[in-house]
Order: structure tokens, then C-alpha cells, then sequence
């Protein structure tokens, strides 16, 4: 069976605060009994340091050890009483051996009420055991009895685990039982918050997994709907901009489609119709027929040619061969390749610059050429007969900067910025006979582009449109 990523998720949650509160836990427990025995070992300590005194006291009136076969210390884990004498409330310490010295009872979880552990270690002087039991495993610290400046016995005390008093013992067992109870009430309460966090979490996940596959399937209007500010809402956010950008260019390739399905229908439609009338016999093989062919078919080829020009630049494929030129040579070039046309259409060419400026820039020619040639063309075809082409061109530190200003008409500032995407023409109407398909503009944003300038319209002095190009450029004169 598949786990979902909001089960594994919990697990991961429920596993780590378990190992978490485990071993908080085995750690706390151990530092409950490390420092409960040894605040309980502190005190004894201090007990201890009366009955050294008490001890060497009696030492001193008795002369030797004898006094601990009748009246031996009493030691409990709650206070010391270190000499009593033996009541029948109160058994001794020890068990007496025939010889009278004492022998420690048994250590460990047998000791009772009725025979309660001796935690002193008294030693004579050479340190043989002549109260309670010295065990050989563990280690006591020996504290010297002395008397008179002669030290005449030792006295050590057991680990207080050996001899812990029932109140001491249920104090302990309290402390660990609510240490546990808490360790469990810390797991339930991540049981219980950790689900719902997991399916929150993963909510978004699920609704952008869900959204992937939509996009997927074509549906670019998709959107998320998630406000987090974390990581989360930031790839929503990115999510939507690329749905966004994908509906955007899914309409741009249908309109592209659409666009060049009815550029290349208008010519073809003609060429069509022109050679059924003659095969027909409607229309006869004149030179005015040929030539009426002949301009469709240039037509024709000047939009296959800008196609492919358009789809070489998309691709990053469109070749350039760049070198130091002089770009108002270009320039100039291009213009008087075209006096003859506007020349013929009443259109006069205004030029705005110096013949001894210079603008050398690292370039390609023919695209140059063909950047110019296209605002040439655009101008002629849209400025009315009897008006003017003013060109301007001016070296402004690393930039040269080209203007081309025509007379009337002249274009709505709403269609300013739409003049360089593809098939767009100001007028609504696809007649070819106003003007071209509406990709020269395009073509020569691309080009710039690649010389890395910049093209834009504005509104010309002269009443028409104005183009502004600039080129950079690394040695100028003006």
C-alpha cells in the first residue's frame, strides 16, 4: 500500500519528537538518580563530621574501641543519633559475634524494617572493620578519627542507595512517575497537533501537484490560491507567474498561427485567381499579367523570407557577421538606395547630420542595412504623398543616436508600444494594399536587440511617427 506524503509526513514528526522526548527522558532519569544520590551522599557528609567528633570524644574517655559492642551509633537516612543505648525499640546496628564486635547485616533489597542497613564503616587504625561491613568493590571515602593528634580510626558511610528511607524511596518513585507521565502527555500532544500540521503542510503541495497536472493537460488558466509568506507562497507565487507566462504564450502562438495563416492567404488567394483566369481563358498573357503575378510572388517571398528571418532570431540560430564599421555609412547607404522610391512618391528625405561624422561600432552590415531599409520602407508606405522623412543622427558620448521623423498621418498613443509585435498594423483591416504583414518593426527590435541598443516610438514634430534608435558605439566624431 502507497503512504502519502501526509502520513510519512506525520511519521517523520511522531518518530522524531519520539526519539526526542526518549532520550530526554533516559537522560533526565539518570540525572534524577545521579543527583538525588548525591545531594543525599552532601548531606551525609555533613552528618558524618559530628559523629567523627562524637566518636573521638568517646575514644578518648574509653581508650579504645570497646564502647561500640554496647552503645554503637545509630545512623538513619533521615538524621543521625550517633550514640543510643540499645532499647528494644531501637536493635543496634549490628549483629554481635561471639566476640562481641559487630557484623553488618545483608545490603541490598532484603534489608526491612526489622533489620535496617548499617550505612557506617567504622575502622581501627590499621583499617580492619570493627563496626559495619567494609565491602572490597565499592569505594568509600575514609575520614580519619583523631584524637590527641593521633589518628586512631576511621569512619566512612555507604552509598545512600543502599540504605534510602521509605519517604526518600516514594520521593523518588514520584519524580520518575511524573517524568514519565510528562514524556507521555509530550507524545500525545504531538500526536494530536502533528496530524493536522502534517495536512496542513501538505495542502498546498497537493493543490500545486493538482495544478501541475493541469497544466500539463493544457489548462494554462489555472491558478493557486495560497497566501502563505514562506517558501511555500513564494513557489505559488512563482507557480501562477509561470501558468501565467504560459497562457500568455499559448495565445501568442495561436495568434501566430492565425496571423501568418491570413498573410499567406491574401497572396495566394491571388495568385490563385490570376492563373485560373488564365488557364480559363478570361484573362489573356500580357506583361501587365506577368507583372501582376510577379508582385504577389514578391510578396510572397518577402513574408516566407521575414518568417524565417523571425523564427532564426527566436531560435538564437539568425547568423551575424559583426565587425568595426562606420554606422552613419550605413546609414547613408541605405538612404540613397531609396531616393529613387520616395523621390517617385513626392516624399523628400531630410537628412540632419554633418557629412564628416562618424560613428564606428562593432557590428554586422547587411543586418544594419536591413534594420534601415526596413524604417525606409515603413515610412514610404505610410506617409502620405508631398510630405517628409526627416533623418537625424547625433554621437552622444558611447552612443550614436538615429531618428527617422515622418509627416502625417500619424499613430495613437496606445499603438505606440504594440508597433513591434509581430503582424500588428495600426489600421484594423488586412488589406495588403495599405501597407506590409506588419513584421518589419519586428524584425528590427530583434536586431537591435542583438547590437545591444534600443528602438522605440514616439510621436514625430513633423506630425507622423518617430523611431528612435540607439547603437553603442566605441570612437565618434561629430
Amino acid at each position: 500500500m502507497k503512504m502519502g506524503i501526509t502520513y510519512r509526513l506525520f511519521l517523520l514528526i511522531l518518530c522524531a519528537t519520539g526519539l526526542t522526548v526518549l532520550f530526554l527522558l533516559l537522560t533526565m532519569w539518570w540525572s534524577i538518580n545521579r543527583g538525588f544520590y548525591e545531594y543525599l551522599g552532601t548531606v551525609d557528609q555533613k552528618k558524618l563530621a559530628q559523629i567523627v567528633d562524637d566518636l573521638g570524644k568517646k575514644y578518648n574517655q574509653q581508650g579504645n574501641w570497646d564502647f561500640l559492642k554496647h552503645s554503637p551509633p545509630r545512623w538513619d537516612s533521615i538524621g543521625a543519633m550517633p550514640f543510643l543505648e540499645p532499647r528494644m525499640d531501637h536493635p543496634p546496628l549490628f549483629d554481635s559475634d561471639k566476640n562481641g564486635y559487630g557484623q553488618n547485616p545483608p545490603i541490598g533489597p532484603q534489608l526491612t524494617e526489622k533489620h535496617p542497613p548499617a550505612p557506617l564503616v567504622i575502622l581501627n587504625v590499621n583499617k580492619k572493620p570493627i563496626h559495619g561491613f567494609y565491602p572490597p568493590d565499592e569505594k568509600i571515602n575514609l575520614n580519619p578519627i583523631i584524637v590527641r593528634g593521633n589518628t586512631v580510626g576511621y569512619i566512612g558511610i555507604l552509598s545512600p542507595k543502599h540504605f534510602l528511607h521509605p519517604m526518600q524511596v516514594q520521593f523518588l518513585r514520584q519524580q520518575k512517575l511524573a517524568l514519565v507521565l510528562g514524556a507521555a502527555g509530550v507524545v500525545l500532544i504531538v500526536i494530536i497537533i502533528s496530524f493536522p500540521l502534517a495536512r496542513r503542510m501538505v495542502k498546498p503541495i497537493r493543490a500545486m501537484a493538482t495544478a501541475t497536472h493541469d497544466i500539463a493537460s493544457g489548462k494554462y488558466t489555472t491558478r493557486i490560491s495560497f497566501s502563505s509568506t514562506d517558501e511555500l507562497g513564494q513557489l505559488t507565487r512563482d507557480f501562477n507567474a509561470m501558468a501565467l507566462t504560459l497562457e500568455k504564450h499559448e495565445k501568442e502562438r495561436r495568434q501566430w498561427v492565425a496571423d501568418i495563416s491570413h498573410e499567406l492567404r491574401t497572396p495566394v488567394s491571388v495568385l490563385q485567381g490570376e492563373i485560373e483566369a488564365l488557364l480559363d481563358g478570361i484573362h489573356n498573357i500580357t506583361p501587365a499579367t506577368i507583372r501582376s503575378l510577379h508582385t504577389e510572388t514578391m510578396r510572397l517571398k518577402r513574408l516566407v523570407e521575414d518568417l524565417y528571418q523571425i523564427s532564426l532570431s527566436d531560435l538564437g540560430t539568425l547568423s551575424y557577421r559583426k565587425d568595426n564599421l562606420d554606422l552613419v555609412e550605413a546609414l547613408r547607404d541605405s538612404i540613397e538606395s531609396y531616393h529613387a522610391e520616395f523621390d517617385r512618391k513626392g516624399i523628400a528625405i531630410k537628412k540632419k547630420f554633418s557629412s564628416d561624422i562618424k560613428a564606428i561600432g562593432f557590428a554586422d552590415r547587411e543586418r544594419l542595412r536591413q534594420l534601415f531599409m526596413n524604417l525606409l520602407e515603413n515610412s514610404l508606405k505610410y506617409t502620405d504623398a508631398g510630405g517628409t522623412l526627416k533623418i537625424v543622427a547625433e554621437v552622444d558620448n558611447d552612443f550614436i543616436t538615429i531618428e527617422f521623423q515622418d509627416s502625417k498621418p500619424g499613430v495613437a498613443a496606445q499603438d505606440m508600444e504594440r508597433l513591434f509585435e509581430r503582424f500588428y498594423r495600426v489600421e484594423g483591416s488586412r488589406n495588403r494594399s495599405s501597407g506590409g504583414a506588419g513584421l518589419g518593426l519586428t524584425i528590427s527590435k530583434k536586431i537591435v536587440d542583438v547590437h545591444e541598443g534600443n528602438i522605440s516610438a514616439h510621436s514625430s514634430p513633423l506630425g507622423g511617427l518617430l523611431i528612435r534608435i540607439r547603437l553603442p558605439v566605441f570612437g565618434g566624431r561629430k
